[in-house]
């Protein structure tokens, strides 16, 4: 096992309910106080297919999933297959007595003996939950809590009763499977994934409005915020499609409340003349993009980072924006509180760059301090001359004096043609000129405000690997592991890749002896955005774009070739 760390692989198809034996699998672990990384590999239908839960877990804090295995928990023939080559010395694989599992060690479960077919997952529960060394109490309230009160009372007892026949099972049975080692005492810790991070950030924001059409993989995001918008005042549409969905965050962010729309690739594309609609009327907007590979439908339930440039040219005409793009779970909080401040104070759209593999991955993080995000507060603008109010009075920050609709007698304007001061219809070609540079004056403000990537390791590295949104912990991972060979390694993370300033990272770079980019896409499109922006060749680029995610042993091996 690498480094006190522990790697599961829940193998199965789609209905077998392999993501039942994850969930409960991981909430008891970081409730027992192991840190953990998620990956869930799933293939875009209903029932069938071959789908793939993994644990990461550990008693240290966890960067990056890896790829092989400690414990091979398979539910058909087919993850014996697929992963029997992954398995590391003193692994365990677990499959039933009727699948021909060829491994060794493989602790062959009668599953057909201990519980009904239905309750097969819970079977491969118990019996992981013996080898893991979770107490059953612990995963018995996990299960429960899980299941909540959707099941009839029989179903629940025989839940519980296959539980414990695995668990009872499997004792004794692998004394040479080494489960983890204690975990040192910690804080209680939340479990949670990416898009509900963003989600809650987003919230403690300040948002006020969210309108979405389901998409994979940015769903769930839509999902959390109305799982707790009740509570919080928000208001929540399923919209007949992505062009309502824009459209509808855009008159809500006119009137004043705070919005958020999120989306994939297919469905952003629909979205991209309502983002230029938000430039021309300088409204507030934030839109979460979960990337997932294309053209058109592509891999819908995979990953990749290629829609970076999608989001830096979508809607015709120019104007300013920003995008982040968050390395981890805290920084899907933290990122979508900043984009909810940073839309209303440059009155621009703000645009929040995650991906299937960050959005589904689960980490153990400790509660978020919601002081750190300061909630928006739109239309504080006091409006002295009301007769007189120009909603896109020229400024020095391009930020105009933002009243809203029916807080006072000013008259609040939005048009989508190019508009005088006080917001009417021209097409005066010097107005036009001043008012397309006032919108631009206000990159100057986002570039104040930006927020520099981030640096580990010496300043003069012999290699220093550079990447953006959700490769930093493998960035980080593989770092560790080549300075551990004796190589001077360092680190540069962008969260935030728009806009850019090369005085954050030049120097840096130019001192390196090498800097080679890792991206998930086929074209390196942060590299070439920074050649663009500083004329800084970046000279290796180590790209993957096969819908799974970028891990540290990839890194190495891309290095290495």
């Amino acid at each position: 096992m690498q480094g006190k760390a522990l790697d599961i692989l829940i193998g199965g198809e789609a209905g077998q309910g392999l993501a039942t034996i994850g969930q409960v699998l991981a909430k008891s672990l970081v409730k027992r106080g192991y840190h953990i990384v998620v990956t869930q590999d799933y293939l875009s239908r209903v029932r069938g297919g071959h789908n793939t839960f993994r644990i990461r877990a550990g008693a240290r804090p966890l960067e990056a999933p890896r790829e092989g295995v400690d414990l091979l928990v398979a539910l058909d023939q087919e993850s014996l297959d697929l992963h029997g080559h992954l398995l590391r010395p003193g692994a365990q694989a677990v499959a039933d007595t009727g699948l021909a599992c060829g491994l060794a060690p493989c602790l062959n479960v009668p599953y057909a003996q201990l519980a009904p077919a239905r309750y097969l997952n819970t079977v491969a529960l118990g019996v992981c939950a013996q080898l893991l060394g979770l107490d059953m109490a612990l995963i018995q309230g996990e299960l429960a809590a899980y299941l909540g009160k959707k099941l009839t009372p029989e179903v629940t007892e025989n839940n519980s009763a296959a539980l414990q026949a695995a668990y009872d099972f499997a004792q004794g049975r692998r004394p040479d499977f080494a489960p983890l080692p204690p975990p040192p005492a910690a804080p209680p810790r939340l479990m949670i994934n990416g898009n509900e991070a963003l989600a809650l950030g987003a919230l403690a924001g300040g948002l006020k409005f969210l309108a979405f059409y389901p998409m994979t993989p940015a769903t769930s995001i839509a999902l959390t915020v109305v799982a707790h918008a009740p509570a919080l005042g928000v208001v929540t549409e399923q919209a007949e499609d992505e062009i309502a969905a824009v459209n509808m965050a855009l008159g809500a962010a006119y009137a004043g409340a705070p919005a958020l729309v999120c989306t994939s690739g297919g469905g952003f594309a629909l979205m991209c003349e309502g983002v230029s609609l938000a430039g021309m009327t300088e409204t507030p907007l934030v839109v979460a993009l979960a990337m997932r590979p294309g053209p058109a439908t592509g891999l819908p339930t995979r990953t990749e980072q290629g829609d970076l440039e999608l989001a830096l040219h979508a809607g015709h005409g120019e104007f300013p924006r920003a995008i982040y793009a968050p390395g981890g779970v805290e920084d899907c909080f933290h990122l979508a509180g900043r984009a909810m401040l940073a839309a209303e104070r440059h009155q621009t759209p703000v645009f929040v760059l995650t991906d299937q593999f960050l959005a589904d991955s689960y980490r153990a993080v400790e509660p978020f301090d919601l002081a750190a995000v300061t909630p928006v507060q739109p239309g504080l603008a006091a409006v002295e001359d009301e007769a007189g109010y120009r909603r896109y009075a020229l400024t020095d920050s391009g930020v105009s004096p933002r009243a809203l609709p029916g807080f006072s007698r000013a008259l609040v304007v939005a048009d989508s043609d190019e508009h005088t001061e006080d917001g009417h219809i021209t097409e005066d070609l010097a107005v036009r000129v001043a008012m397309q540079d006032k919108r631009l004056r206000k990159l100057s403000g986002l570039l104040e405000d930006r927020l520099p990537p981030s640096f580990t390791g010496p300043e003069a590295a012999e290699l220093l690997l550079v990447g953006w949104g959700s490769t930093r912990g493998s960035l980080l991972e593989a770092a560790q592991e080549l300075t551990a060979a004796g190589r001077r390694v360092a680190t540069c993370h962008f969260s935030q890749v728009w806009p850019l300033d090369g005085q954050d990272f030049l120097a840096r770079f130019a001192r390196a002896g090498q800097v080679v980019m890792v991206e998930g896409n086929a074209t390196g499109q942060l590299a070439a955005l920074i050649r663009r922006e500083t004329g800084f060749e970046i000279g290796r680029l180590v790209l993957r774009y096969d819908g799974l995610p970028i891990t540290p042993e990839y890194i190495r091996r891309q290095l290495e070739g």
